[in-house]
């Protein structure tokens, strides 16, 4: 699949997309945008694509598959669940974790992989891990929502309820700033998969647990992982801005030690 080809593009989306959702998608003319989810469609091969705009019936449709896919657990508390990540998949993942960066560039203090072999591996691991699942596309903004210029617009992708359940309720939902913004939207990405899952409902394979946060690309990935510091891609905004920062200063064609 060509990500440059607008027809091949709009293929992809027609056969992943529901009429109402592929509906919701066009109205953000943001070709960049069908761009990044087509491609995530092709690497993930989910089943179907859900397009979330933050409006009360979609929250409560992520709230409600949380509980029928028994990612969350209610209580007796109306209104209230609880989810229990794996005893394996808690706090951040610190041997998991790396920053992509080209040419063999290090930054002082935190781990660094180069940026081919990482991009590598993780779309490996991400390589038809939604089969049989529906992708999640949610709209977010750090900072307020309506045309702020410190504001920051991102997109995540996920096949986790709870994790989309928990960023609709940490963050401003900002599907209609996208639309306002059309062409004109900048946005960072994220792409996280849950993976395999145990009868407990928990990330399985955390041998195979990832989170490359890609500064060229502006892009974090997660994989094999349910704790919300690795598959919520907002979490990542502050470290992968601060460290961006650092590399810009630090010259793109140097390396720091």
């Amino acid at each position: 699949m060509d990500p440059n080809n607008p027809d091949e593009v709009n293929r992809v989306l027609r056969s992943k997309l529901s009429d109402e959702t592929y509906r919701r998608l066009m109205s953000i003319r943001n070709p960049e945008l069908y761009k990044f989810i087509t491609w995530a469609i092709d690497l993930c091969k989910p089943s179907s694509v859900f397009i979330s705009t933050g409006s009360p019936e979609d929250l409560d449709y992520i709230r409600r598959k949380a509980i029928e896919t028994g990612e969350e657990i209610p209580l007796k508390t109306p209104g209230h669940t609880v989810h229990f990540d794996s005893p394996y998949d808690q706090a951040r993942a610190r041997d998991d974790t790396a920053i992509l960066l080209p040419g063999g560039q290090k930054l002082p203090f935190v781990r660094t992989k180069d940026r081919d072999e990482g991009l590598r591996e993780i779309f490996s691991l991400l390589d038809g891990i939604m089969k049989g699942r529906e992708m999640l596309v949610g709209f977010y903004s750090l900072g307020p929502p309506k045309g702020s210029p410190f504001s920051i617009l991102a997109v995540q992708i996920t096949d986790s309820y709870y994790v989309m359940h928990n960023e609709n309720i940490l963050y401003r939902i900002a599907y209609d700033e996208f639309v306002k913004q059309g062409e004109r939207a900048r946005f960072l990405r994220f792409l996280h998969s849950q993976g395999e899952l145990n009868e407990m409902k928990q990330s399985k394979n955390i041998k195979q647990r990832r989170i490359y946060i890609d500064l060229p690309g502006e892009t974090v990935y997660s994989v094999n992982t349910q704790y919300g510091g690795n598959s919520i891609g907002l979490k990542k905004l502050a470290l992968g801005s601060r460290l961006r920062g650092l590399w810009r200063r630090a010259g793109s064609a140097s390396t720091c030690s």
